[in-house]
Order: structure tokens, then C-alpha cells, then sequence
């Protein structure tokens, strides 16, 4: 889509962060295609019955608050990015730390558990991912540390709260937990659960040998803005989002009124921030497919496989068989439906191995890109492909050493969240 000038009679456009024209022309990289050929592959099983209509419009309804929720959540991060907030709440960060890696990272690692745990997962990657990114382009701190930082804490420090992840309120729904109830049940595996996170996060990506420099560079003041307007309006948006979020109005609907008031500005101001690569059409694509995807899956031997793999005996075996399954079926088909398909065949009434089940689904997937929803927008956000993220802000994830390093962590933690699950 081509930006659109303001009008003769319309204000007049600020200078600004400008888009690159090479991101305009960007071909289909390999994720791009795995998206397209799930929904493909969904939609064969509709239109060829394995998938029955019924199921697939349950499935389609089920998923539509998810689906306005990141197709309206990236609109909003790509208008915000653009306002420079996040490149002024990087300096911050930045001076806080005072060049100490070892200050930053505990500076990062507590925002981001934070963050995540009072808040939810997926505003942990919307609103700090784009921190961190900015925060590396000006100090020249190790910018996958940083992203890895916010990637991996928005997963694993979503166990306390059931607002902290839609599948803990699935749990807490299903077995009658208050939010004190549950809290006092997985306090003990999240404080274990981040103990291995700092862990990994240190050796595997923070310590010297990872970076290039003992101390980062510490920005004298803060970056100049362009477009004032724009960062105030971005400013009292982004507030009014987190208020809206803890106050637990549906995160769709905030999404959706967040989104809708940066675009009326940009409608009447800042034309040129309104391209087609706003719409985040790869998640949108790869969320519907993998709910027409699982479902089918599942009425045609998946539930078998499932309740085999969990077995039908009690007690600590069977919490960890459980909490390894959801792990391990996460980074398969993605932890949303993972925790579903798994909760089915789990004994009604049996709260420690539904809890278990939990750290699975919650700890695990860290291995893969579709995983959780939380590591696709993150995925989305480091690659550069949204407008308003300069082109020295992209990040290079290497494959190889994500689905490694992650494997290590979604074991560990896994593990020792059950183990502490158990103790407890």
C-alpha cells in the first residue's frame, strides 16, 4: 500500500521516523510459508469433512478474540514505535543500569517478570520487546541477550496469577482457584522456575564471552523527538492500555480501542504510518490455521495419542507426565491448544496434575516459534517486519541457538517447576 499525503487543507505532516522502502518489498521468508501452509492445510480438512462444519466455526469463534487481539496489538506497537516512546523509555533503562551489564540485567529481568506477572505475557513482548530493541541500538548492549531476556521471562514468569496467561485462567476456572488460592499453589514453582530462567539467560546469553564490551554505552541524555504530538498521544494510549489491562477489561477489546485512537491521529496527522504492513496478516494466518489444524488432528487419533501419553495412573508420575506432555505438544501445535487437548483427559478433579499440566504448557514452549502466541509476536517485532522499527533495530534470531537454548530451558524449568509443584 502506498502512503497517502495529508490533504491540501489538512495539517500539516511532522518529519518523523521514516518507513524504509525495502521493507515494502520484503519476499516470503520460511515462517511466512509454514503460516500459509497451516491455514491451507485447515482448511482442506473443513472442505473435505475431516473437520466437520460445525467444529470448524466453534474452533474459528473460539480463536476470534485472539485473532483481534494481535491483529490490533501490532498496529498499535508499529504507531508507538514510530512516536519514539519506546527509544525514550530505552534511555532510561539505559541510565538506570549505568553501563553495568550485571545492573541491566537484573534491571531488565525484574521489568520483564513484572511486567509478566501482574500484568500478562503478551503485553510483556508488545511493550517491552520494542524497549529492548531500542535499548540495544543505543548502548550497544548485547541485543539478543536483551530480546531473549523479554522472550523467555514473558513465558516463564506467567505462573503466579491467573491473569498472567489465558491458560491459567483455564485451570483456575476448571479447579475453583481464587487468585490467592492459586498463587499459594505456584508460588513455589515460579520462584524455581525463574531461578533456572536467570540461569539460562546468564551463562547462555549475558555473561563476557557474549558481548563485546565489559561496560555499555551509557546515552548523556535523551534522545530528541520529532513529532511531539504523536509521542504524547502514544504516551497517554500506552497508559491507558496498562490501566485498561490490569483493570481486566478483555484484552481485545483494549487492543482494539488502543489501536483505534492511534490510527484516528495518524489518519489526521501522520499519513505516512499508514502502510498494508500494518495488519500482521502472518499471525492472523497461522492462528486461524492452527485451530482448524489441532481440532481435526484431534478427532482422528490425537486424543488417543494424548491420553497414552498421559496414562491412566496418579500421583507424582502422572503430574509429571503431564507437565512433560504439555510441553512437549506445545512446541508441536502451540501451548493454547496443547493445554486444551490435554486438559480433556485429565481425571476431573485431579488439580495437582492439571496444575502440572500448567507449567508445561506455560514453561515448555520456548523451543519453537509457534510454540505460544507471546513468542510469535515477539518473532514479528525482532524481525523488523513492522513499520515505525528502524532498520538498526532488527535482530538476526539465529535458529540453531534459539531452538538449543530454549530446549534447555523448557526442560530445566519444566522440571523443576513440577519438582517444586510437588514438593509443595
Amino acid at each position: 500500500m502506498t502512503t497517502t499525503p495529508a490533504g491540501p487543507a489538512g495539517p500539516e505532516t511532522p518529519a518523523g521516523p521514516a518507513i524504509p522502502e525495502s521493507r515494502k518489498r520484503r519476499r516470503f521468508d520460511p515462517l511466512d510459508l509454514v503460516s500459509l501452509g497451516i491455514l491451507a492445510a485447515g482448511l482442506l480438512c473443513w472442505a473435505l469433512g475431516v473437520l466437520p462444519t460445525a467444529d470448524a466455526l466453534d474452533n474459528l469463534t473460539r480463536v476470534a478474540p485472539l485473532v483481534l487481539f494481535l491483529g490490533t496489538v501490532m498496529v498499535m506497537v508499529a504507531i508507538v514505535q514510530a512516536s519514539q516512546l519506546f527509544d525514550l523509555a530505552a534511555a532510561a533503562l539505559a541510565r538506570l543500569g549505568r553501563g553495568s551489564h550485571a545492573a541491566l540485567f537484573a534491571c531488565c529481568y525484574a521489568l520483564a517478570t513484572a511486567t509478566t506477572v501482574f500484568l500478562n505475557l503478551d503485553t510483556t513482548i508488545v511493550l517491552l520487546t520494542p524497549v529492548m530493541l531500542a535499548l540495544a541500538a543505543a548502548t550497544r548492549a548485547p541485543a539478543l541477550a536483551l530480546a531473549m531476556t523479554t522472550v523467555w521471562l514473558a513465558n516463564t514468569a506467567s505462573l503466579l496469577l491467573p491473569v498472567s496467561n489465558l491458560t491459567n485462567l483455564l485451570a483456575a476456572d476448571r479447579i475453583g482457584l481464587d487468585p490467592l488460592g492459586f498463587a499459594s499453589r505456584m508460588w513455589a514453582p515460579q520462584l524455581a522456575v525463574l531461578a533456572a530462567t536467570a540461569l539460562c539467560l546468564w551463562f547462555g546469553f549475558w555473561r563476557r564471552r557474549h558481548r563485546e564490551r565489559d561496560r555499555y554505552l551509557v546515552p548523556a541524555s535523551l534522545p530528541a523527538v520529532a513529532d511531539k504530538r504523536l509521542l504524547w498521544t502514544a504516551a497517554a494510549v500506552t497508559a491507558g492500555f496498562v490501566v485498561a489491562v490490569v483493570a481486566d477489561v478483555p484484552i481485545q477489546i483494549v487492543s482494539s480501542c488502543a489501536a483505534g485512537l492511534l490510527l484516528v491521529h495518524c489518519v489526521r496527522r501522520r499519513r505516512d504510518l499508514l502502510t498494508w504492513e500494518l495488519i500482521p496478516w502472518r499471525l492472523l494466518v497461522l492462528t486461524a490455521g492452527l485451530f482448524l489444524v489441532i481440532p481435526a488432528v484431534m478427532r482422528h487419533g490425537g486424543a488417543d495419542a494424548v491420553a497414552a501419553l498421559i496414562g491412566t495412573g496418579t500421583g507424582d508420575g502422572a503430574v509429571l507426565r503431564a507437565g512433560f506432555t504439555g510441553a512437549g505438544l506445545s512446541n508441536l501445535v502451540n501451548n493454547l491448544p496443547a493445554y486444551t487437548a490435554v486438559e480433556a483427559v485429565v481425571p476431573p478433579g485431579d488439580a495437582t496434575m492439571l496444575l502440572g499440566l500448567l507449567i508445561g504448557t506455560n514453561v515448555g514452549p520456548l523451543v519453537l516459534p509457534w510454540g505460544s502466541m507471546a513468542t510469535l509476536l515477539w518473532f514479528d517485532l525482532v524481525s523488523g517486519r513492522r513499520p515505525g522499527i528502524a532498520e538498526s533495530q532488527r535482530l538476526r534470531v539465529p535458529s540453531g541457538r534459539f531452538i538449543a537454548s530454549g530446549a534447555i530451558l523448557a526442560a530445566t524449568g519444566t522440571f523443576v517447576g513440577l519438582a517444586a509443584l510437588l514438593w509443595l
